[in-house]
């Protein structure tokens, strides 16, 4: 007579194998979502601060800043609201294209005006991503005088940008030089305009940020020198503070506030802005 099969050991559950793999499914797609929800980790400029980090959108991904109103109070009765649409692509890996209309509302005294802020073009390609050495980018815009508040002159801009991850914050350095001809501040229309162009002779700044991965939230904070394009200005320093918080993997939520020291400017501003990101085939 052949020998009884010998019964399992009394530990292994028939089931256990199920179990398992029910797990892991559940595991991995769990690090799907999360790992898809990265898009507010990308500090690009203007969502929130004024300071980006070296990390371009994906290769072939495209985001979509739908509606990112800036309010700029100059003084006490010169406002200027700026609505600042804008397209980004992932055009080769590592590589952005970025195409943008800010549309702008000028409140002074005695006088208003309204329309484009010129057009802005601009590429960012990134040395390396982080490792065991901060990621470096280097970018290039060209700001080209188009609308009513445009003004008559093209402005090329270079830019570097470093970022450092470390367990607890990112730290992202940013530095930036225009070439163009200097402008006049006795004109409020003119000098508002250039804040909306975002046009400086020189800029340098630090930020950092915490993510809050869990919750979906980035929290970041700034501080930057720039000199005016406008002739004369002095140098002001600006500190400025802001969020994000994504709603689902595609779409994302911000908002900011800063103020700027100069002699002749004490403005403050705030943000808020929305973009949807999705792929190209």
């Amino acid at each position: 007579m052949p020998p009884a099969a010998a019964s399992p050991p009394t530990h292994v559950r028939p089931h256990g194998g199920r179990r398992i793999a029910l797990v892991a499914a559940l595991a991995l797609s769990a690090a799907s979502t999360l790992g898809a929800q990265t898009d507010f980790y990308n500090t690009s400029l203007g969502r929130p601060l004024r300071m980006e980090d070296a990390v371009p959108v994906e290769y072939r991904a495209v985001e979509l800043n739908l509606a990112p109103v800036r309010l700029d109070v100059l003084s006490q009765d010169t406002r200027f609201w700026s609505l600042h649409p804008e397209a980004t692509i992932g055009i080769l890996p590592r590589t952005q294209l970025q195409l943008a209309m800010p549309l702008a509302y000028v409140d002074a005294p005695e006088t208003s005006a309204r329309g484009i802020v010129g057009i802005d073009v601009s590429v960012l390609y990134a040395l390396n991503m982080e490792t065991s050495i901060p990621a470096l980018a280097f970018a290039g815009d060209v700001s080209l005088p188009v609308g009513p508040l445009g003004g008559t002159s093209t402005y090329g801009t270079v830019k570097g940008i470093v970022t450092r991850t470390l367990p607890w914050a990112r730290f992202h350095g940013n530095a930036q030089f225009t070439a163009g001809p200097s402008t006049s501040p006795d004109d409020p229309t003119t000098s508002a305009a250039n804040d909306g162009r975002d046009l400086s002779r020189w800029l340098a700044g630090i930020a950092v940020d915490k993510t809050f991965a869990f919750h979906s939230l980035l929290v970041a904070a700034e501080s930057f020198a720039e000199q005016p394009i406008n002739s004369g200005s002095s140098v002001a320093w600006s500190i400025g503070a802001g969020l994000r918080y994504q709603l689902d993997p595609r779409w994302t939520m911000d908002a900011g506030i800063g103020r700027r020291f100069s002699e002749d400017n004490h403005a403050w501003y705030v943000t808020f802005g929305s973009a949807y990101s999705l792929g190209l085939r």
